[in-house]
């Protein structure tokens, strides 16, 4: 039997893989700047939420999860900055996958704080 696949972790993990692919493109477009800031934030959700899965207490996994909430909003901000910018790559499939990640966080976040 297959284990079972974290939703968030996965979806978290492929989400950057795509924000590798887009800053690239940036930078190959010279938008170093931006390609910069949107890789730190962009691959950091992952990784807090990676981290929260070992995380020493209830409380320790909320505050990660909150810590991705706040990447997460980082993220939408350059996202948009780059869809609203002339001469900048089309991101509309980013913010869509950001934005069923956002919800599955937050949702994430509500319940922990319940239990």
């Amino acid at each position: 039997m297959e284990p079972k696949r974290n939703v968030i972790v996965v979806q978290t993990f492929e989400f950057a893989l795509g924000i590798v692919k887009y800053c690239e493109v940036l930078q190959d477009n010279k938008k170093f700047v931006i390609a910069n800031q949107l890789l730190k934030s962009g691959t950091s959700i992952g990784a807090n939420i990676r981290e929260a899965q070992n995380a020493e207490s209830k409380a320790d996994f909320i505050h990660k999860f909150k810590i991705a909430a706040k990447e997460i909003e980082e993220t939408f901000y350059w996202l948009e900055l780059c869809k609203f910018s002339e001469n900048y790559p089309n991101p509309d499939d980013l913010i869509i996958k950001l934005e069923n990640i956002s919800r599955i966080a937050n949702k994430i976040i509500i319940t922990s704080k319940q239990k």
